[in-house]
């Protein structure tokens, strides 16, 4: 096996120049750095990484634990990939630093997380970062006491740094979108009532109410559950249901998410109202495979992953050079943009005669 004088008489200079070069912390002509590099990948020489960081202190490595790998089959379905685009967006600033993103799955299988932070330990990373699935507290103690942590897309009750979505801004902000487009009588569509989103969105719905001097309507409001559980369309049904038997209907639908406008997009149609005319429609998360191909287009309130992603990234650098940085704090929301669509608009003149939901024959 090459060593370092091997490389340093082939291309004729002295092993210290060619440390210089490895480690980059001495000036070396262009000249010379190419031609060391020459004499490394003749004689097939590669540095010792781990002798490097043990005399630095920092490996140049950053680890990363997610299910984003383990949920690729998922890509492709209309609720989109959120761990992925985080990834991304962390990866992106990583690579611009210099250093290098190590990635561990889960597989699904959140007691791993434990042994996966330990592993990481055992290759001298700089910092970890844990990627959650969707806004959540975090179910599990992170072993790890003196490496560097941020969590995304969850929180924990010990004050870990922590980036998470500002879902109470980003549903005030749609909310607000739609009372200016002229909607008075909004219904609102939810996730499940024991997500963290669901209880924040509420409240971000509520104030846009309030501050627009409009009464919040406990009629308009029905909590639906899109976990591919058995049922999920009879929950979309009976929430329309209940909305338009309303003696006053709703002229406009927020939404928990894309997906489930795509649903609402449908059973209206299917009953002929006809959206936006009749009906306005919105969403959340912009996910664009939905969003972007629906007729018409999705009004809808952007999920920032990326820029998650990036902010998190960018704070575990910035704590690896400044420990300070590292205190408890709360959780850094990250707000998205409000995409408007053709799906928002005006309400229209007059109550139109709603056509009865009920009476099918098939869910």
């Amino acid at each position: 096996m090459a060593t370092i004088y091997d490389v340093a008489k082939k291309a004729g200079v002295s092993p210290k120049t060619v440390s210089r070069v490895l480690n980059g912390d001495a000036p070396v002509s262009p000249s010379t750095k190419e031609a060391v590099q020459a004499a490394m990948d003749a004689l097939g020489y590669v540095p010792s990484h781990a002798a490097r960081s043990m005399k630095s202190h920092r490996s140049g490595l950053i680890g990363m634990i997610t299910g984003a790998i383990s949920n690729a089959d998922e890509v492709a379905s209309p609720a989109g990939l959120p761990e992925l685009f985080i990834v991304q967006g962390a990866q992106s600033v990583i690579a611009a630093s210099g250093k290098t993103l190590l990635i561990s799955d889960t597989g699904g299988r959140l007691e791993r997380v434990p042994d996966l932070v330990r592993t990481f330990q055992a290759h001298r990373v700089e910092g970890i970062m844990y990627v959650a699935d969707f806004h959540k507290p975090l179910d599990i103690s992170l072993p790890g006491k003196d490496i560097r942590k941020v969590l995304v897309n969850c929180f924990d009750d010990a004050g870990t740094p922590a980036v998470i979505p500002d879902d109470e801004a980003g549903q005030f902000a749609l909310t607000k979108a739609v009372i200016e487009a002229g909607h008075r009588r909004i219904a609102h569509m939810t996730l499940a009532p024991t997500q963290v989103a669901t209880r924040l969105r509420g409240k971000g719905f509520r104030a846009a109410l309030q501050e627009a001097g409009i009464a919040f309507d406990p009629s308009l409001e029905r909590a639906t559950d899109l976990f591919g559980t058995a049922g999920e369309h009879q929950l979309i049904w009976d929430a329309l249901d209940q909305f338009f038997d309303n003696v006053d209907p709703p002229t406009a639908i927020c939404c928990g998410n894309d997906r489930l406008a795509m649903a609402v997009y449908g059973i209206l149609r299917k009953r002929g109202i006809a959206v936006p005319e009749q009906v306005s429609v919105v969403g959340y998360d912009d996910h664009r495979l939905i969003s972007e191909t629906l007729f018409p287009a999705l009004t809808t309130a952007e999920l920032p992953y990326r820029a998650m992603g990036a902010r998190a990234a960018q704070w575990l650098l910035d704590m690896i050079v400044d420990p300070a940085k590292a205190r408890a704090s709360a959780p850094v929301r990250v707000s998205g943009q409000i995409q408007l669509r053709g799906s928002l608009v005006a309400p229209p003149a007059q109550h139109f005669n709603i056509i009865n939901l009920k009476g099918r024959t098939e869910i």
